[in-house]
């Protein structure tokens, strides 16, 4: 395995880095790095994350904070199809379901992520192998003010949920563009998170994760 590149200085180092390896297949990517590429991405399913955080040279791995914290980027691999649709929801960061006393939108780690993302799409149809996957052309984006104003709202409903020691209330069709969903290894993985009575109590770890209609907005609004 080769040494890991060194992080972008600047975010036209970074952009340059992406559309460098935009056309490539996944297992070219691999391959330059001395990785192997897996047969699917059923037991590797952090595998092209982990894969295209490498050769853009990402510093933050899974801390609460955008991969490239010293340009205030987050990076974001997404699947798409033959449309250019993606094929699942994206994953944002886990959710606080305790201690949350006094968190604003303004200083949660989802506002902070999603302040500017660099989306990957990466052909995702799984009738493609994995190693002949492609990787589309990056785009850089910062959500405007109507999608800010939706993510806010979406997030402060969703915490408001969670104060109340109603997480068990919420559902993925709550949120306009944001969702809450069980993250965890499986349904055996619990944490704490608040009662109804305001007590402590064990229930399965939630993450946000974005809404697939959003991101193919996204996707769509960049390549018409």
């Amino acid at each position: 395995m080769k040494k890991a590149p060194l992080p972008p200085s600047t975010t036209e180092e970074l952009m340059q880095r992406a559309n460098d390896m935009a056309g490539l297949t996944l297992g070219q990517l691999a391959q330059s790095h001395g990785f192997s590429t897996p047969e699917n991405l059923k037991r590797d399913k952090g595998w092209v994350g982990q894969l295209i955080e490498h050769e853009l040279g990402a510093l933050a791995g899974s801390k609460p904070e955008p991969d490239f914290v010293h340009l205030g980027i987050e990076l974001k691999t997404i699947p798409v199809d033959d449309n250019g649709k993606p094929i699942e929801t994206t994953y944002v960061t886990v959710a606080p379901l305790i201690d949350i006393q006094g968190l604003t939108w303004e200083n949660s780690v989802v506002c902070h992520k999603l302040k500017t993302v660099l989306w990957v799409p990466i052909q995702g149809n799984r009738d493609i192998p994995v190693g002949q996957r492609q990787i589309g052309t990056p785009i850089l984006w910062s959500p405007n003010p109507v999608e800010l104003a939706l993510l806010k709202q979406d997030w402060e409903e969703i915490m408001e949920f969670i104060s109340m020691g109603q997480v068990q209330n919420l559902t993925a069709r709550h949120g306009e563009i944001l969702q809450l969903r069980p993250k965890g290894a499986n349904s055996r993985s619990v944490t704490q998170s608040i009662g109804v009575d305001g007590q402590t109590e064990m229930t399965n770890p939630r993450g946000f994760y974005l809404k697939i209609p959003f991101t193919h907005a996204i996707l769509t609004r960049f390549f018409n």
